[in-house]
């Protein structure tokens, strides 16, 4: 897992985790419009472009490998967290595994239920259709569903070719093994859940289900919009929407004082 970090570090931290098949470059709006007041932290997560020489193996050892980071660079806490996609998932691993790991995080279309299946298709399947990642009109279609921008093809391209066939394996049957642990509950963290009201029914099942297992969180749908599309082109209502959710508890926490 590589690093990239942004803004002034005496500031109080963000980390953001991409979505798989993308990179921290997925995050540089948000990032742009947070480092005035934040540093930000993008993990690029294994397997994934810059990093992808590094073997992908779960969703739970992400997330080792982030706690371990955190406590190394700041004591074990930071100021948020957040993620989409698998990014997401990485977050509710390591909000499950350390209950103060965070004062905020920030859940964007996380699947914690098993997608039945998906173990007996995926290997197959990968080992037929691995070469079309590397063909440029495949990646196009890949880009569109992935929402990235025409003018980060380029990279997005470049960096798919740069992952294993291993590691694509590793990352969808640890995406759709992943299951939600029970210790998520005793997690301190206020987070905030996102799901699109156009995604797949599961995933809103997800995030109504993390909104009932963790206390302290809030459950956002947006309104026509699929996975992850608020975060990667309406950026702005993405920022509003997280920067109200830690204004509106942060405004508690200053009247309880």
């Amino acid at each position: 897992m590589l690093l990239k970090k942004f803004g002034k570090e005496d500031l109080p931290v963000i980390v953001l985790l991409h979505g798989g098949g993308l990179s921290y470059w997925a995050l540089n709006n948000i990032v742009e419009n947070l480092i005035a007041d934040y540093c930000i932290v993008t993990p690029i997560i294994d397997g994934h472009g810059e990093d992808g020489t590094n073997l992908f193996i779960s969703i739970e050892d992400s997330a080792n490998k982030l706690i371990r980071y955190i406590d190394n660079e700041y004591n074990g806490q930071v100021f948020a967290i957040g993620g989409l996609s698998i990014g997401a998932q990485i977050v509710v691993e390591t909000l499950s595994m350390r209950e103060n790991i965070a004062k905020y995080a920030f859940v964007e279309s996380a699947l914690v239920y098993p997608i039945k299946g998906v173990s007996a298709l995926t290997v197959p399947i990968y080992k037929l259709c691995y070469g079309l990642v590397k063909k440029r009109w495949f990646s196009k279609m890949q880009a569109k569903t992935l929402f990235v921008a025409d003018n980060m093809f380029e990279k997005y391209f470049a960096d798919s070719c740069k992952m294993s066939k291993q590691s694509l394996i590793n990352i969808t049957l640890s995406n759709g093994n992943y299951k939600l642990k029970d210790s998520i509950q005793n997690t301190n963290a206020k987070v905030l859940i996102i799901v699109g009201e156009k995604e797949l029914r599961l995933m809103k099942k997800s995030a109504k289900q993390l909104n009932e297992y963790i206390p302290n969180s809030e459950l956002y749908i947006v309104k026509s919009m699929g996975h992850g599309e608020i975060s990667l082109v309406d950026y702005q209502q993405y920022l509003k929407v997280v920067k109200k959710f830690i204004e509106n508890h942060e405004a508690i926490i200053h009247n309880v004082i």
